[in-house]
């Protein structure tokens, strides 16, 4: 009875969350109610089961795009609860958002037949028919051969231009190399050589302790640990199993876990965390404990993907100075021995059809749900979402492309000026690469000139000393 109690009151918690969502902003600024077109402007609820921080209600460019389209969503996120248990929550209650992004969790709300399929829709929108080919949206079909939702990242449009390393690596500060003259480190042996060597002659920054090495297991961000073989045995990320395909008349699947390569990864493991290097705390920390350490500066080194802290750690690094000290992260892409193909970045050659945006049972208007969707990926509005407003955010040179000043670039990277502002509505299908025009880039992280003047002064060193000019290049 216990249980079936706390159970309600989560469910009740969160049937408040959407209910108040649904209401409306009460900011001092009130939105809008009717789009330029005279409509009346439509509200769409979503709960995504990851952490990010909240934006104003009455936030400005929430505020433009839903006059320029007619409709906005007020955006919920997880806090102080795994996906499984929230997602476990909102089905306990039956009260679903419009939208729902479950994470790991997402078979939970199909299994509960919680979703729309989308089958019948997917070719009424054509810039959501665009983000997959048919037999890529045949992927996502589930068992009884419907699609209930997409993943709307690693879409690129037109040419790439990826200048970030949006996948899993051993990371490294680049002020770390800069002490260790630039070596060129290839194996795990090297790598925790480095941060051994580092730590001890730089056994304190700004007052903390030094941490040479950190590891994420909270739930099921276990992979930071638990994933590495299949990388350091020279294969891509096919998800929780190497696929064998150097036969490709007869493919095999390997655990990782049970290869020759895991025995050597945890033995070093082991070796190090007995030596001192690794967090003594890595077993219990939060994954919010995890970032506050990253933002310190302190934590040398760590197993991750870019998506899962960089968006909430480079600007607070950037905030407080302390990437012009050197302590932003560079991406080694390791193998556990000399020689081997190393195959870490593969972001925009594999599909994740495990998860994405859905829309739920609760929608009252599911049409006006998929057009909210298709209308964010039109190019003035995606323009929106991630370069801001032309003149505030950006400027435009005589070439036609987008630039920011280091004014623009500092607002960006403000959590006060990113939450009355900015609204890239970032679980929402969106693209990389070319923009329609031909010349910029979707997403200002990737524009070229911009890329670079947005690295920090040991960056820019460090990118210099190998000869490269990006990330995934490293």
């Amino acid at each position: 009875m216990k249980l079936k109690s706390l159970r309600r009151v989560g469910a009740l918690g969160l049937a408040m969350t959407f209910a108040v969502a649904s209401m409306g902003a009460c900011g001092k600024k009130k939105t809008a109610e009717k789009a330029e077109d005279g409509t009346k402007i439509k509200d769409f609820t979503m709960f995504c089961a990851m952490p990010k921080a909240e934006i104003n209600a009455n936030n400005d460019i929430k505020e433009i795009i839903a006059q320029k389209i007619g409709a906005r969503c007020k955006e919920s996120w997880l806090t102080g609860q795994s996906d499984a248990e929230a997602i476990g929550t909102i089905i306990a209650s039956g009260d679903y958002p419009d939208f729902i992004n479950g994470g790991d969790a997402m078979m939970q709300l199909y299994d509960e037949g919680a979703l729309i399929a989308w089958d019948d829709y997917i070719d009424k929108y054509p810039n959501i028919k665009e983000m997959y080919t048919p037999e890529e949206w045949d992927m996502f079909r589930q068992a009884d051969g419907h699609i209930y939702w997409a993943n709307v990242f690693q879409n690129t449009y037109g040419e790439s231009k990826a200048t970030t390393h949006n996948d899993e690596a051993f990371w490294i500060q680049a002020r770390v190399l800069e002490w260790a003259g630039y070596p060129k480190i290839e194996t795990l042996d090297e790598y925790f050589d480095v941060l051994e060597k580092f730590a001890a002659a730089n056994p304190e920054f700004e007052g903390a302790k030094t941490i040479p090495y950190t590891m994420l297991c909270e739930d099921w961000r276990y992979f930071c640990i638990e994933n590495a073989p299949e990388f350091l045995d020279g294969y891509s990320n096919n998800g929780s199993v190497i696929v064998d395909s150097s036969d490709m008349n007869n493919p095999k699947i390997v655990d990782y876990n049970t290869t020759p390569t895991a025995e050597k990864y945890f033995r070093k493991l082991n070796e190090e965390y007995a030596k001192g290097i690794i967090d003594i705390e890595f077993a219990t920390q939060t994954y919010d404990e995890y970032i506050a350490k990253l933002s310190t500066g302190a934590v040398l080194g760590m197993c991750d993907q870019w998506w899962d802290f960089a968006f909430n750690v480079n600007d607070v690094l950037k905030t407080q100075g302390l990437d012009e000290k050197g302590c932003n992260y560079v991406p080694l892409g390791l193998t556990i021995e000399k020689g081997m193909e190393n195959r870490w970045h593969t972001y925009d050659d594999t599909l994740n059809n495990s998860s994405g945006v859905a829309i739920t049972k609760s929608c009252k208007d599911v049409d006006g749900a998929f057009k909210f969707m298709n209308d964010l990926l039109d190019q003035e509005i995606h323009d929106l979402r991630f370069w801001g407003v032309e003149g505030t955010d950006y400027l435009v040179d005589e070439n036609g492309l987008y630039y920011r000043t280091e004014e623009m670039r500092k607002n960006w990277a403000n959590a006060e000026y990113k939450a009355k502002h900015v609204c890239d509505y970032g679980y929402f299908p969106q693209w990389g690469g070319t923009s329609r025009d031909g010349k910029n880039a979707m997403m200002p992280t990737e524009q070229p000139s911009e890329f670079m003047d947005t690295l920090a002064t040991p960056l820019r060193k460090c990118f210099e000393a190998y000869g490269v000019t990006t990330y995934p290049e490293m």
